[in-house]
This record gives C-alpha cells, sequence and structure tokens, in this order.
C-alpha cells in the first residue's frame, strides 16, 4: 500500500461516508486520497465526479478509486466506460477482497444508502490491502480489457 495514489469521489448520497473515509484512513494508514467531489450534501449527477476519478486512473494520477452513490449502480456503470478501469460493486468485504483478489479492480463502488458505516470502512480497508492473486486470472483480466 505504500505509495498507493487511490481517487475518491461520491454523489451527494456517499458525502458524510466518503468524509469519514478519508478521516479513518487519513489517521489509520496516513493515506491523502485525490479528491474528485463532491464537496457537500447538495445533489449533484454523479457521471460528474465518477468520469474525474475514471480519468484519473486512466491517465496514471490515482493507482486505485473508491466512488460512492446512493445504490453504487450509476457510478459503477460510469466509471467501467474508462479504459483500463476494473470497477467492481461490492456490498460485503468478501466480495470487495475476491473483486481485488480474482478481477484486479481497481475502482471500489460502493452503495451508501445500502451499507452502514461500519461495512463501508471494511470494505475500503480490504479492498486497498488485498492483493491481486494472478496467476489463472491475469489472462481474464487482460480479455476484460481486450488485451491479449
Amino acid at each position: 500500500m505504500n505509495n498507493t495514489k487511490i481517487a475518491i469521489a461520491c454523489d451527494h448520497a456517499g458525502y458524510i461516508y466518503k468524509e469519514k473515509i478519508k478521516k479513518i484512513f487519513k489517521k489509520k494508514y496516513n493515506i491523502i486520497f485525490e479528491d474528485y467531489g463532491a464537496y457537500s450534501k447538495d445533489s449533484i449527477d454523479y457521471p460528474d465526479v465518477a468520469h474525474k476519478l475514471a480519468n484519473s486512473i486512466e491517465k496514471n494520477i490515482t493507482d486505485k478509486g473508491i466512488i460512492l452513490c446512493g445504490s453504487g449502480n450509476g457510478v459503477c456503470m460510469t466509471v467501467n466506460k474508462n479504459k483500463y478501469v476494473r470497477a467492481a460493486l461490492c456490498w460485503t468485504k468478501e466480495i470487495a477482497s475476491l473483486a481485488r483478489q480474482h478481477n484486479d479492480a481497481n475502482v471500489l463502488c460502493l452503495p451508501a444508502r445500502f451499507i452502514s458505516i461500519e461495512e463501508c470502512i471494511e470494505m475500503v480497508d480490504v479492498f486497498i490491502n488485498t492483493v491481486f492473486e494472478g496467476g489463472r486470472h491475469l489472462n481474464r483480466v487482460k480479455k476484460i480489457n481486450n488485451i491479449q
């Protein structure tokens, strides 16, 4: 996790969780997130922040991303439109772990209205600390982006 650059973003539904994630992981691991918004609970269009986060990964500004919206679906659909983004919508820490281990997911999408803050923090912790297994999964991941 050393020197890993992590992007974070949300819409209005995920704002409170995003701010808690930043605070908890700054204290726990000294992570400074690249924050692409939202910057308040005021209503915004989630594609605006999702594209900013995805572009940061595509341009190698950040290595991983965490993004939240009400259901997690809208942001997941949006960031997955970008090349080299492998976003996973997760609702348990086990799914977050498998997304990293088997799919080399580089964006964690979270449904802020359907998980507790404790579940959210657990999933972020698992996501940032779990390593891609490679092996038999590597060829499959390459096929996601048509790299063969």
